[in-house]
């Protein structure tokens, strides 16, 4: 590739806004500073512009293998880089689900075919692959996902002494979903037995409760605390579950993290009214009171990292009474404008921003020369215009589904440029035929 220079930028990095050139050799950064020359590089303008390390998003449902109709590698990452996410992380829960060594590297040879943004996959926990796991090189992908609550592809974990020889088994990240399948259950039952299988969506965050939330997280807390395994809570919702968190320590001591989700940060269960099933998550999308609690433990860094849980349905699908309904929607296009958005209303600095979605996700999984701006660091790199408002319409929406969660709404801030291993992946709205992918290594 040739030299690229990225000149007049407003750089946000490592809890610091500074104004900077950026030469990019290749797939690496360079050279950052000022009044940089370089008479055999392409020249970008970005007076005006913020330049932001790419966002690594460690959750993500790409649907690929075998649930394809609602969006594959290719359709997903190429939205996720118009949304500035340049590196993510898929879930297991594919058909069939990623819990054999072949099934992972499987996976990634269709990612190295087919994605247009750095790829690693989680493994999947069973209850039954305790042997596959321990074979599992910790170099070889992200981590650990242990579902210790029902979700697409039923990998429910509910063996205690299984689940406990996986914690004692890796020391690799073990990312969990953490609802009470017991609570749910009864809840479930209680609600069909009032009101048959159309339950009023609305009370979706009382079937998949607090309760069913907090006594998962903690137990499973409780249980990294005995075992001493490293583990990561996915989309926490509730207040309730703050407390089991510390921020008296920095990331890079803490051997248990947590996780927020942008529809967990944006929506109320006061949005069911109008989104109905279009906001129906698991976990489910709870009280305003919640969502500020989030947005507190965000701030003071009990929670670590932003995500998305970009998990898309078919609107048909989605069009469905309560219990037929799936749970999940697609958000890696607008997870970054959203989170721009609370900047906007001041409710965010960009330092934290990044520091959320960026440099924590980089730290927590070791990945090797990712999510920060600096020299012989890989060049995924994102400029945003923070003056450029758009509405959000099916036209300029690039999920294999065809919807978003936010149809309709307008953005003050726009992404212009993404830059994933130097190469200029997007720009002004516009894709490159070209792939420049790569798989993620990890420095363990």
């Amino acid at each position: 590739m040739a030299k690229q220079l990225i000149k007049n930028a407003t750089i946000v990095n490592e809890n610091t806004i500074f104004e900077s050139d950026v030469l990019i050799q290749d797939d690496r950064i360079q050279k950052i500073g000022k009044d940089i020359s370089d008479a055999e590089a392409k020249v970008i303008d970005a007076s005006g512009k913020y330049l932001l390390p790419g966002i690594i998003d460690d959750q993500v449902h790409f649907r690929e293998p075998g649930l394809t109709h609602k969006g594959n590698i290719a359709s997903e990452s190429r939205a996720a880089i118009s949304g500035g996410i340049t590196t993510f992380m898929e879930q297991p829960n594919t058909n069939p689900q990623t819990t054999t060594i072949k099934k992972l590297e499987e996976k990634f040879a269709m990612a190295g075919a087919s994605s247009y943004a750095n790829y690693s996959f989680l493994f999947g926990g069973t209850n039954d692959n305790l042997e596959e796991l321990k074979r599992l090189d910790s170099k070889a992908c992200s981590g650990v996902k242990l579902f210790l609550g029902s979700s697409t592809g039923n990998m429910l974990v509910d063996n205690e002494e299984v689940l406990e020889n996986i914690f004692r088994s890796t020391e690799m990240v073990i990312s969990a979903h953490c609802e009470d399948e017991g609570t749910i259950r009864r809840n479930l039952a209680k609600f069909k037995e009032e009101f048959g299988e159309d339950i009023p969506v609305k009370y979706h965050p009382l079937i998949r409760s607090e309760e069913a939330c907090y006594l998962s997280s903690s137990k499973a807390i409780a249980l990294a605390k005995k075992t001493g395994a490293r583990l990561h809570v996915f989309h926490l919702s509730t207040a309730k579950e703050m407390d089991l968190f510390r921020n008296d320590i920095p990331l890079e001591e803490k051997k248990i993290t947590a996780e927020v989700c942008i529809h967990h940060l944006w929506f109320s269960d006061e949005d069911y009214e109008t989104k109905g099933t279009l906001i129906k998550w698991n976990p489910a999308v709870k009280t305003i009171s919640d969502r500020e609690k989030l947005w507190e433990a965000l701030l003071d860094d009990r929670i670590d990292v932003i995500a998305t849980d970009h998990a898309p349905h078919l609107l048909e699908e989605k069009d469905n009474i309560y219990t037929r309904a799936p749970s999940g929607g697609p958000l890696v296009q607008h997870a970054l404008p959203a989170m721009l958005q609370k900047y906007s209303e001041k409710m965010i600095s960009l330092e934290k921003i990044v520091e959320k979605m960026c440099h924590n996700p980089a730290k927590l999984f070791d990945i090797e020369k990712r999510g920060f701006i600096r020299e012989g660091y890989f060049a995924d790199l994102v400029l945003v215009d923070l003056d450029s408002a758009w509405q959000v319409t099916s036209g300029n929406t690039f999920y294999k589904c065809g919807w978003s969660p936010f149809d309709g709404f307008t953005f003050a801030s726009k992404i212009t440029h993404t830059f994933v291993n130097g190469h200029l992946a997007f720009e002004n709205g516009n894709f490159s035929d070209e792939r420049n992918a790569r798989r993620l290594t990890f420095e363990r």
